[in-house]
């Protein structure tokens, strides 16, 4: 056997063997010995076993913390602990109340402390070995959990980061993720995280499992989070007549009954190409329109017409727009399609809210400031999949492919 050896365990120095000799000093008092029969047990005095539990002081005047203590973790006991936490002598005073069979409201009474505290204590530190309450493990154990920080939740779940990364990839937002977490996992605890647990692994853990790479999938394309507040107004322009949603049924406001549409333009740099988008409201689903050759009155209305043809009549209720002029032929929409056209207030967003949040969410594929005459039908249609792919928070996280074709399977 070795130089350093142990229990019929060979070490590689004596630091290493003196380590193991005290480890195992803490372990015997939990399997019934006192600290005489402990240090004995491992070869060294009782004077070595109460130093090595309690530390020591140096002649030269230095403190040594303790090397092994019974009821110590890793981490020594904060100094100063908030008032609303039980101290050690109320520990001390429940353990010994309790053994005399003092009820738990009596202890309370005394202690002027909940009942509530007073019954949770022996129960949550406890000792797992022997399943009694310790005051003193009891104190260590209720400063472990105010150990900061605390490893994150997220990364500490097999299969959770992957997800996420997932998710972020496929352009679902925090909200989404979290969401579709607890419609896939519903029985896994450990699966379900809420949107601001992700978003503090993306913004403030980004040098972690969560890299800079993934921060590029978000929709806003920033590293760092700011504030909201900021808008986004524009001039309306429209030419009369037309007919105001201040005319438009009640039901289309409410979104009780489907296949009522909202639509606009994304613009790209200088306004010079565009792209449409429509969205149902009650559903979310969204069709992107191609226009390659303008955004012009003529060229706008044709590509309306032509993708929303392709629908079911069952989907062709109203379609509400803004009051830019490139929807002023709406009449052949309306004639075309057998769909109502209304169109909004001066300066009022808000009415057609679900497409200007959707035209939020596509800003992250069409940036502002590019060129939107480059990109194909077949890739708009792509972007529109993606989009009708994602789980909505609006819909119980249900997709709004998922919603448009149970409508059209119900009908």
């Amino acid at each position: 056997m070795g130089r350093w050896a142990f229990e019929g365990v060979e070490y590689a120095t004596r630091g290493e063997m003196c380590a193991a000799r005290r480890r195992r000093y803490a372990e015997l008092p939990e399997a019934g010995m006192n600290f005489t029969q402990a240090a004995r047990a491992v070869g060294v005095s009782k004077r070595t076993g109460k130093a090595w539990r309690n530390g020591r002081t140096r002649s030269n005047g230095r403190n040594e913390k303790p090397s092994a203590d019974w009821y110590r973790s890793a981490v020594d006991i904060p100094q100063k602990i908030s008032s609303r936490h039980l101290d050690q002598d109320e520990r001390i005073s429940i353990a010994d109340w309790r053994k005399a069979g003092m009820g738990v409201r009596g202890i309370a009474r005394r202690l002027n402390r909940p009942a509530s505290t007073v019954s949770r204590e022996p129960a949550r530190n406890a000792n797992p070995a022997a399943g009694m309450h310790e005051p003193y493990r009891a104190r260590q154990m209720s400063a472990d959990r105010l150990r900061r920080p605390k490893p994150a939740k997220i990364h500490t779940v097999p299969g959770l980061p992957a997800y996420i990364r997932a998710g972020l990839r496929a352009h679902w937002s925090p909200e989404q993720i979290a969401g579709r977490l607890r419609a896939d996992f519903p029985d896994n605890d450990a699966m379900h995280v809420c949107a601001e647990t992700i978003r503090q692994a993306i913004y403030a853990q980004a040098k972690g499992e969560l890299k800079k790479d993934v921060i590029k999938t978000l929709r806003s394309g920033r590293a760092q989070r700011r504030p909201h507040g900021q808008t986004d107004s524009r001039k309306p322009r429209f030419r009369e007549p037309m007919i105001m949603i201040s005319e438009r049924p009640a039901e289309v406001g409410d979104r009780a009954i489907p296949s009522h549409w909202e639509g606009d333009l994304i613009r790209g740099a200088a306004s010079k190409s565009a792209i449409g988008t429509l969205v149902e409201r009650p559903t979310r689903f969204t069709i992107l329109l191609h226009l390659p050759d303008g955004h012009d009155a003529g060229h706008v209305q044709q590509a309306v017409i032509r993708k929303m043809r392709s629908l079911p009549k069952l989907l062709r209720n109203s379609l509400t727009w803004d009051r830019g002029s490139e929807l002023a032929p709406h009449r052949r929409v309306t004639t075309a399609l057998d769909m109502q056209v209304y169109f909004c207030d001066p300066h009022s967003p808000w009415q057609r809210g679900t497409n200007e949040n959707t035209n939020g969410l596509l800003r992250q594929c069409f940036p502002k400031g590019t060129d939107l005459g480059g990109y194909t039908e077949d890739y708009l249609d792509a972007v529109a999949v993606e989009l009708n792919d994602r789980p909505r928070k609006t819909l119980g996280y249900r997709k709004p492919s998922e919603k448009i074709l149970e409508l059209i399977n119900t009908a």
